[in-house]
């Protein structure tokens, strides 16, 4: 799926043949299996990302492929193995692709497809936000918004899988109930739409667990503002996306009184801090597989979509309150 130019995902990607390019040394030659439709994709595509692909460029930053085939210089893959990219920009919405060794990460291939296809975004980024900013404990909490984003529904269950209990805020919705049920079977322990965090029943909710030390806020706005209300004193609110398009707004209170710290976070800086320490990127990928494997970590909602049905699930991925994840398979 190419686009020439940056504009809206449904008008400027396009459906293309293109030939496969010679395998050289050190290439690998995959197939792609499934790819996800992310936010930063269309925001890369729109032309408003931080990072953008030199045009013409392959929609996709995450998603899984097998390897057909490798040059004569590569050790670390076979045929058989299971890929995920190493970093944004890889390109993953295509049918076959001939990368560089050092640009793919190898996956267990025990795994579910749409698990090893939703892996190397989300819940990397739901992992380091739980793991890198506050040393929580089992019986901590964190509250976090835009809980039923797939980067909340990760963190509900890794949090989980820790002991550390989960305030999950949500926006009002005429399917509430289903929507809560289905956080509440992910592992959530309370979930709580953005007007409820204003109300004094919100006390009822610390009765049986303590202040929240981390806020994780991917929305800004108002959304950001309530959150902070309920965190404790010199606790910690990251922030990894902003959803709402407006600024963090922080009252002069929660700074001078609370003290609280305002830390931001985003995964291919990480990685890109990472280059070089392949042991804490193998041991974040290895905790998640495990995971997964032990069934403490499931795919987020997904819909799966014929590529050639592209348009269509570019165009669902752009709806509000869709809490299901568009996997195009490949």
């Amino acid at each position: 799926l190419l686009y020439e130019r940056h504009g809206e995902p449904a008008a400027v990607v396009q459906l293309k043949d293109v030939e496969v390019p010679k395998l050289g040394d050190c290439d690998v030659h995959v197939k792609m299996l499934a790819a996800p439709i992310n936010p930063a994709d269309i925001n890369m595509i729109q032309g408003t990302y931080p990072l953008l692909s030199p045009l013409p460029a392959v929609g996709g930053n995450e998603g899984v492929g097998e390897v057909l085939e490798v040059g004569r210089r590569v050790m670390a893959l076979k045929p058989g193995d299971w890929v995920i990219p190493a970093d944004a920009g890889l390109g993953t919405w295509r049918t076959r692709g001939v990368f560089p060794e050092e640009m793919l990460l190898k996956v267990p291939s025990d795994i579910p497809v749409l698990c090893a296809a939703t892996l190397s975004v989300n819940p990397c980024t739901a992992f380091r936000v739980l793991a890198d900013f506050e040393s929580l404990a089992p019986g901590d909490s964190v509250i976090q918004n835009a809980a039923n984003s797939s980067v909340g529904q990760a963190v509900i269950q890794i949090a989980r899988a820790s002991g550390i209990k989960t305030i999950n805020v949500v926006r009002d919705r005429p399917d509430l109930p289903k929507l809560v049920e289905r956080l509440i079977a992910l592992g959530a322990d309370h979930v709580v739409t953005e007007e409820m965090l204003r109300k004094p029943e919100m006390k009822d909710v610390f009765k049986s667990i303590p202040r929240p030390r981390l806020a994780l806020n991917c929305v800004g706005g108002k959304s950001t503002t309530e959150m902070l209300r309920h965190l404790q004193p010199k606790g910690t609110m990251v922030t990894y996306g902003g959803m709402a398009k407006q600024p963090v707004v922080v009252p002069v209170s929660a700074f001078i009184f609370h003290d609280v710290r305002l830390r931001g976070f985003w995964m291919t800086q990480w990685r890109k801090d990472h280059a070089q320490d392949q042991e804490s990127v193998a041991g974040m990928m290895d905790a998640l597989c495990q995971l997964i494997r032990r069934g403490q970590l499931t795919a987020p909602a997904c819909t799966e979509v014929p590529l050639q049905d592209y348009r269509a699930a570019l165009e669902a991925s752009m709806k509000p309150f869709v809490s299901s994840k568009q996997i195009l398979l490949l």
